[in-house]
């Protein structure tokens, strides 16, 4: 690809840059690709080649430590591997066995008690043909094993059956584990006992422990017998058979062990005695190890060894594939370099073709241009004159439309606020007419003095919707908040006749004044009460709670219901002119009340949900 001859300069003139520019991108695509291929087929071999070579490395020094540690192990078994036979030509073990006299049994487990204190065995001890042990070396510990029945063992009917015997079992008296050697004092057809040495393995253990690298050693069943990770004991290198588990189980040889598997799993052979394999460590992570196996000579035994390799695998296929991007990347380099340059020349050379050519085509294009944003402009101006025109007629017609709405809002106000006076009017006349009708005179001036009042409210109720359409306002004065309640409900006496057993009103303190205007504060709480009425119709227990009381700031009045609630919608524009849940509502008696309020220096809160709605009305205290 990048050998092959350069463009000759009559194909480079005939390309435009934008021709050249997918060329270059179609050349550094399949570039990058060969690249990106040839970059990974190299970090691919690196890492095999690097694994492999790592694993070579590490089975060669873990099979030098592998029979190290078998040799090891057999140098341990080897000296209590002679005590029994020693023993077993023992005089005074023959004459305790023969005699079974309390003097020649204590000679006996005195002697045994010095044997073990000068070897690596950790007990020995001497059973009678029925298996019953008479003497043994810790005889005057509490867990002593004189008197134990041990018949049922295998390494004492190995022992008499063919004269020795080795058994690795978990003590029934000290419930530890260890290697029994047994061998068989007298003759197969006269035998006097068994002499048997425990060989325990702890210091074993622990220094293979200290190295940090998993090591077990398992018996013919796979069993785990000796290990470096205490939690792996008498767990299997493969799961047991029901027969084999079953004689297991019966001979209680190690216990009530569960005999699982081990945590060793995905294991990949690659040779006879080396593998792959993954384990769960104690600690809970799993990690990759190069496991090797090797046979324990004189015994059934096999000992597999655990290197960790995930980190020195990981390393070496770092280090080659490192190497090799060390030779790989300087080659890609330079074949890019050269890529580079020869596309270079080649857009070089074209783009100044095209740079003239792009010139001429400027200049006659800005000539059009000019002559294109000459008429623009032409036609902007008549269209600006034609706009300003409409715009003129528009506003006139705003301002004709915002007149009707003032005065229309201005008429539903008056509409509104006199419409519970005149409806209590006409209660009063209605009783007037019966009194008159009645010959009951007194009742009927009553009445008609109370309607010249309410007709007197009307005017009062013109007269102040009138400076609220001006942006006026009445001067406040000192009213007392107990009258102000008590002539509103008055008002609504006729309209909600039976209903006003639902007002629970507690009366405020005497003399409490506010600051404000007697008929316009009336008129807020007729429409709250109006409202917390209407709310409740038809439904029981039908209450409207009001209460005031004095603040620091000055006087609240609270007037709340238990009715069904505003809806959230309403409740976003309450206090907007012509917004209502009613059908015949203005959506107007709010606003008033609200503009009301707000004139004499004070406030409206409203609080609404399921359980009713509550309003609070702050006001102003007079002095």
């Amino acid at each position: 690809m990048l050998q092959r001859p350069a463009a000759a300069p009559a194909q480079v003139l005939s390309s435009t840059p934008e021709q050249l520019g997918k060329r270059a991108r179609r050349a550094w695509l399949l570039f990058a690709a060969a690249a990106l291929a040839i970059t990974a087929a190299a970090l691919y071999g690196a890492g095999l080649y690097g694994r492999s070579t790592e694993i070579r490395a590490l089975a060669a020094q873990g099979r030098t430590d592998a029979n190290l540690k078998v040799a090891l192990l057999r140098a341990v078994l080897e000296n209590p591997r002679a005590l029994p036979l020693l023993l077993s030509e023992d005089q005074q073990v023959r004459d305790a066995l023969t005699e079974r006299n309390p003097v020649a049994i204590d000679v006996l487990n005195r002697k045994l008690e010095g044997l073990v204190s000068g070897t690596k065995a950790s007990v020995l001890y001497v059973t009678g043909i029925d298996g019953l042990a008479i003497a043994s070396s810790n005889w005057r510990e509490p867990t002593s094993f004189v008197g134990n029945d041990y018949g049922f063992r295998a390494y004492f009917s190995g022992a008499m059956q063919t004269g020795t015997a080795e058994y690795f079992a978990l003590g029934n008296v000290s419930k530890r584990p260890g290697l029994y050697i047994s061998r068989r004092v007298g003759s197969a057809s006269a035998p006097l006992g068994v002499v048997v040495v425990k060989m325990e393995f702890d210091q074993l253990e622990a220094d293979w422990h200290e190295a940090n690298r998993p090591a077990y050693v398992s018996d013919d069943h796979g069993v785990v017998l000796i290990t470096s990770v205490p939690s792996w004991r008498f767990m299997t290198t493969a799961p047991l058979g029901q027969p084999v588990l079953g004689e297991i189980r019966n001979s209680q040889q190690f216990g009530n062990a569960p005999l699982v598997p081990l945590p060793i799993n995905r294991p990949q052979a690659l040779s006879a005695d080396v593998a792959l394999v993954h384990a769960i460590t104690p600690g809970g992570s799993e990690a990759e190890y190069l496991r090797l196996s090797t046979p324990i000579a004189s015994t059934p035994w096999r000992l597999d060894y655990l290197v960790p390799a995930a980190a020195p695998i990981a390393a070496a296929q770092r280090e080659m594939r490192l190497l090799a991007l060390g030779v790989i990347g300087p080659l890609i380099g330079l074949a890019a370099y050269l890529l580079w340059r020869r596309q270079s020349g080649e857009m070089r050379i074209a783009a100044e073709q095209a740079a003239r050519t792009e010139l001429e085509r400027r200049v006659v294009e800005r000539t059009e241009d000019l002559s294109r944003a000459r008429d623009r402009l032409q036609a902007e101006i008549t269209g600006h004159r034609s706009t300003e025109a409409k715009l003129q007629v528009v506003q006139q017609e705003l301002v004709q439309a915002n007149r009707l709405a003032i005065l229309g809002q201005v008429a539903a106000g008056v509409a509104h606020e006199i419409n519970q006076p005149v409806a209590t009017i006409r209660a009063y006349a209605d009783n007037a007419r019966v009194f008159l009708d009645r010959k009951q005179t007194v009742p009927a001036e009553e009445n008609l003095g109370a309607i010249a009042a309410l007709t007197e409210r009307i005017g009062t109720i013109t007269e102040e919707l009138k400076a609220f359409a001006r942006k006026g306002r009445t001067a406040a004065e000192p009213v007392e908040l107990k009258g102000v309640i008590e002539g509103a409900v008055v008002l609504l006496r006729s309209r909600f006749a039976g209903r006003l057993d639902a007002l629970d009103i507690t009366p405020p303190p005497p003399g409490l004044k506010v600051k404000g205007n007697r008929i316009r504060l009336e008129q807020v709480l007729i429409n709250l009460f109006q409202n917390a009425l209407e709310a409740l119709d038809g439904r029981e227990n039908a209450r409207v709670e009001v209460s005031a009381e004095e603040t620091a700031d000055g006087v609240t009045v609270n007037v709340s219901d238990n009715g069904p609630g505003i809806p959230p919608e309403i409740l976003k524009s309450l206090f907007t002119p012509f917004n209502t849940s009613k059908e015949k509502g203005l959506g107007l008696g709010l606003v008033i009340s609200k503009d009301i309020v707000a004139d004499y220096g004070g406030r409206i809160e409203v609080a609404s949900d399921d359980r009713g709605t509550r309003f609070t009305i702050h006001l102003a205290k007079a002095a």
